[in-house]
């Protein structure tokens, strides 16, 4: 199952417009802890606020699954991998990872993909990657280190590293997995039944290891404080699933058909800032001058990446990752 990256999704419109869908992608992504806080306090396990994210995202995507039923027989391999990498294994190892090592460490292991993924591409493909391209991911991890305070309360649990570490693989098989058949044409697999497939296969995954049955059903029908303000559970569960989950993997997927794994992967960093601002701003979550340094260094490290993406797919040093690259890179090869 070759990876391709859509011809036309080099130009510059199709990067603007994928640009800003990887924005919206990482506002949408970056907004769930803010929601998922509030139920965890109010009672929820993690695990289970995870099931219940992945469990309404696919229940609202059913009709897309229905009608793309096709793929099923045509693309199994691709809505397996999307659904056992890109949403149950990131979900998975980072909630087991942050049982074990402190949340920051978590967080910044798992953003690392984009660099796995220019390490794949330089030293397992052998290609070059464009300077520009290794810099900007240089910058996106140094300023997600400062963003999460990675210093604070650092500890050394080789399982718990081993865990996070296997979230950015899987968090690397997303990205990889929904650029797949991206220049098919009318062959390429639809993104929203490759979403709505890969929710459910992570359903059934995630239920084996979360076990709702076992959930406080009773939380959800009450309310939730959200620094001092009484929010129905309802609300913001509502919120996790339609925005935080099926809003961010739309977008998320549809931008990476239009850029490439890597620029996408850079750009998605800025989850980790938005989720420190909007902890800020609705959970009293103060700010350091880190934080805020830390976050404009992201930025200016995802800007370097998305433009050093080459307006043609050529056969030179690959900008920011795979990119074209991928046509030779098996889905199953790698592995957020």
């Amino acid at each position: 199952m070759p990876v391709h990256t859509s011809q036309g999704s080099q130009g510059s419109g199709g990067r603007g417009v994928g640009l800003g869908l990887a924005l919206v992608s990482a506002v949408a992504f970056g907004g769930s802890g803010v929601a998922a806080k509030p139920l965890i306090e109010a009672g929820l396990d993690p695990l289970h606020v995870v099931w219940l994210r992945v469990a309404g995202a696919a229940l609202v995507m059913l009709p897309w699954a229905v009608r793309h039923r096709a793929l099923v027989r045509r693309r199994p391999a691709l809505l397996a991998g999307f659904g056992l990498l890109g949403v149950a294994g990131v979900q998975a190892c980072y909630f087991a990872a942050i049982s074990r090592i402190p949340v920051g460490v978590a967080l910044l292991v798992e953003y690392l993909a984009p660099a796995l993924v220019l390490g794949w591409v330089r030293f397992v493909q052998r290609r070059p990657v464009t300077r520009a391209a290794a810099l900007g991911v240089v910058l996106a991890a140094g300023g997600l280190a400062c963003v999460v305070e990675v210093w604070s309360g650092l500890s050394f649990d080789l399982l718990g590293l081993l865990l996070a570490l296997g979230a950015a693989c899987c968090q690397v098989g997303y990205f990889v997995l929904s650029d797949q058949g991206g220049d098919a044409g009318d062959e390429a697999p639809e993104p929203l039944g490759v979403i709505a497939y890969g929710l459910l296969v992570g359903t059934v995954v995630l239920t084996a290891v979360a076990r709702p049955w076992t959930m406080d059903w009773s939380v959800l029908g009450g309310s939730a404080d959200m620094n001092g303000t009484s929010v129905l559970a309802s609300l913001l569960l509502g919120w996790i699933v339609l925005i935080a989950t099926v809003v961010a993997y739309v977008t998320g997927v549809l931008s990476v058909r239009r850029l490439s794994p890597q620029v996408a992967g850079v750009v998605a960093c800025l989850e980790a800032v938005i989720a420190t601002v909007l902890a800020w701003v609705l959970l009293g979550e103060h700010l350091s001058a880190p934080q805020i340094i830390g976050g404009a260094v992201v930025l200016l490290g995802a800007f370097i990446a998305q433009s050093s993406a080459p307006a043609k797919p050529s056969d030179g040093p690959v900008a920011g990752g795979p990119g074209d690259a991928e046509r030779e890179l098996s889905a199953h090869g790698t592995p957020v």
